[in-house]
């Protein structure tokens, strides 16, 4: 049983509300600042899992946790899809014009851009997390600064809402994946999903090759991420995400990209969240 988990962020980050939706138990949440305190915490046995973002519907990939999965060989378990909503907080009796300067995660303040165009007084800081920025906020009773971040945050933090949903598409989700140490729990009846990681050489139709492999074996491609091979300038790793209806076809599919595609890896095999 998951006990604790770690987050990237604060009580009232996407990261914690994934830790509260997701777990069927109660969990302890370990709090990082970054995503690699968050693998180190998962390294040095501090947590059980961790939670780490992987994809948002508007702003794309997050490559630097595809790195962090396969560099440290992390196992892939679970995935959570959560619906992201943000909204402009502030200490009570502040109002839109009284804000100075808005500190965020540069992912948030990358999904709202929109809405500060309509109020250029206000200056847009990166910070590390959008709730860590609420609980400074109440803390340190900092008034002319607001903050992008959940519902929950400006409950726990006692901050008032001066706008609700801010980001400019209103359908605004994130995949977020659950990680551990070892391979997944999951009974092979039950994996419908599965990470790999392969690469492919430079010869005319190789990676067309592999992903005809996929097809052929009844698998849907749902996600392609190419990455750099930092020790191989011009050389790129793909991590592909794929759904199956029998685990059988998958193992049929791994068994022929084992032997096509260099360095290949499964990073997971899981529930698909979306069914």
């Amino acid at each position: 049983m998951i006990k604790t988990v770690a987050i990237q962020g604060v009580k009232g980050s996407f990261h914690h509300i994934v830790s509260q939706q997701f777990f069927e138990n109660t969990v302890h949440s370990i709090e990082c600042m970054t995503f690699d305190r968050v693998v180190d915490s998962l390294i040095i046995e501090e947590c059980d899992a961790a939670i780490m973002a992987l994809e948002n519907s508007i702003a794309g990939s997050i490559i630097p946790n595809y790195a962090l999965i396969d560099k440290y060989g992390l196992h892939i378990v679970g995935e959570h899809y959560l619906d992201i909503q943000h909204n402009l907080m502030a200490l009570p009796n502040q109002a839109i014009s009284d804000i100075k300067e808005v500190y965020s995660h540069p992912m948030a303040l990358l999904q709202c851009k929109e809405f500060f165009k309509k109020h250029p007084h206000i200056k847009l800081v990166e910070d590390k997390d959008t709730a860590e920025v609420a609980r400074r906020i109440q803390e340190g009773q900092i008034p002319e600064i607001a903050a992008i971040a959940s519902v929950a945050a400006a409950q726990i933090f006692e901050l008032n809402i001066l706008a609700h949903s801010i980001q400019t598409i209103k359908h605004n989700e994130t995949r977020f994946v659950i990680v551990k140490r070892t391979n997944s729990e999951v009974a092979e009846n039950e994996i419908n999903k599965a990470s790999i990681k392969f690469e492919a050489n430079h010869k005319r139709g190789s990676l067309a090759t592999i992903l005809n492999v996929l097809s052929d074996c009844k698998l849907n491609l749902t996600k392609i991420q190419s990455l750099p091979i930092v020790e191989t300038p011009w050389k790129y790793a793909f991590f592909v995400d794929v759904t199956f209806e029998n685990y059988e076809d998958f193992k049929k599919a791994k068994s022929v990209i084992d032997i096509m595609g260099e360095g290949f890896k499964v990073l997971g095999e899981y529930k698909n969240a979306k069914v």
